[in-house]
């Protein structure tokens, strides 16, 4: 029946929708608003969808098809600096991780949530902890049980790449899925 696979997509986006309208815009300890952009980008990190937008249409990428029984092999995203929106751009990374683990109801995964090393300590493990967070919310939305994941915040004390430029910095902001 067409009907039930229509109702299903409708109550995701509608989820979606909602928790996009929900999102908070709290302050950084600079006072600039939650989420400013500080115009420092590299070529990499941008895409070329230029809606920004939290959760907006799938980018079609390879990683979206994987099969359900295999973990996905992307198991890295990344964010932009200041942030804790996921890029349209990893959407279907994030779905094929929902996929993945709605079909293996046994399976366990870690959401490893990571900054690069600009601002406090402190700051740093809640912006990596929100990451993370956003990523659990989005799975959550998509069907995957909660019993199923688990967040964990290491800040800017795990970085994947040293250095203090932007190339370096782009590439600790991140959420590493660990299964």
């Amino acid at each position: 029946m067409q009907l039930k696979p229509l109702a299903r997509s409708l109550a995701a986006a509608l989820s979606i929708v909602v928790i996009a309208g929900c999102s908070s815009t709290g302050g950084t300890q600079d006072g600039d608003s939650y989420g400013s952009q500080d115009g420092s980008t590299t070529g990499s990190s941008t895409s070329g969808t230029g809606t920004g937008s939290q959760y907006g249409s799938s980018s079609g990428s390879g990683a979206g098809q994987q099969a359900d029984s295999r973990i996905p092999e992307v198991r890295t995203i990344y964010f932009d600096y200041d942030r804790d929106t996921i890029k349209s751009e990893y959407e279907s990374v994030v779905m094929a991780h929902a996929r993945y683990l709605r079909a293996n109801p046994s399976a366990q995964v870690v959401l490893h949530g990571h900054t690069d090393e600009r601002g406090t300590r402190e700051y740093n493990m809640a912006l990596g902890e929100r990451r993370a967070n956003a990523v659990e919310r989005f799975l959550n939305i998509q069907g995957v049980s909660s019993s199923q994941m688990s967040v964990v915040s290491y800040g800017e004390e795990r970085p994947a790449v040293n250095g203090q430029d932007e190339s370096a910095y782009s590439q600790n902001r991140r959420v590493v899925f660990n299964y």
